[in-house]
């Protein structure tokens, strides 16, 4: 691990050099302890305090996409946020960039939210408030708005439905489902793989689970019809939670 701390550091400092930055955080599955050398991606986000400008963010990208700076985990997720965007107790998608660069990653760069993907950014602002790693600026609970659990239900519904429409591998899908589920029932944010052995003590089709998890090692995903039946199941369930959560809302209002 101390290649990613040295690139971490170095993408934090080079991003320090290019724009003023309250702070830089990473996320996903290194912060939440499920970081594999030969599998994950490393989730980035560096925190503005306003809009930059477009030259800055041209610096940003020809600075740290993998050409100029190597990354060595399958590649780099990075999202620059204002810290008004930081802040949002909403789920409505917004940065200000978007960089996906890597030797296993397609190039990729964004500014502006893709309709069709912003759920990803709500989810992502969620596992940062809650479980980012600090490489410079004050604790992430002090820059990421925390987001209330009613808001993030329709999110990570409309995660399933994007699986739903063939957007991704099947055993990703999987798992990505039972880390929706989990949040879901608990509130809980945790890895894709953390939420798959999760679910093994509380759905029925353990054995799609299972193929999900040995996957990621194996290589062998569930078929595509197992893993869009388990999908709908849960999206489901997801959305028997979202109206259950409303009736208690209006209920108490």
């Amino acid at each position: 691990m101390a290649d990613v701390a040295a690139y971490l550091a170095e993408l934090s400092g080079r991003a320090q050099s290019t724009v003023e930055v309250v702070g830089a955080y990473v996320g996903g599955s290194y912060a939440l302890g499920a970081y594999q050398p030969d599998r994950s991606d490393l989730d980035v986000a560096v925190v503005t305090p306003g809009p930059i400008a477009r030259e800055d963010k041209d610096e940003l990208v020809a600075d740290l996409r993998h050409e100029s700076l190597p990354c060595p985990a399958r590649g780099l997720e990075l999202v620059v946020y204002s810290a008004a965007d930081a802040a949002s107790t909403g789920t409505a998608p917004a940065f200000q960039l978007n960089l996906n660069t890597g030797a296993e990653m397609p190039f990729r760069v964004d500014l502006q939210p893709d309709p069709a993907e912003g759920h990803w950014f709500a989810i992502d602002r969620a596992i940062l408030h809650a479980h980012a790693v600090v490489l410079t600026g004050p604790p992430p609970q002090a820059v990421f708005g925390s987001i209330p659990r009613r808001r993030l239900l329709p999110v990570i519904a409309d995660v399933l439905s994007w699986h739903l429409h063939g957007a991704a591998s099947t055993s990703d899908s999987v798992l990505n489902a039972c880390r929706a589920l989990r949040f879901a029932v608990s509130g809980e944010w945790s890895s894709k793989a953390s939420a798959g052995w999760w679910a093994l003590d509380y759905v029925a089709e353990r054995d799609v689970v299972r193929a999900a998890l040995t996957a990621r090692t194996e290589g062998r995903s569930p078929s595509e019809r197992d893993s869009r039946a388990f999908l709908e199941g849960i999206l489901e369930e997801i959305e028997l939670v979202q109206a259950l959560e409303s009736r208690r809302l209006r209920a108490g209002a």
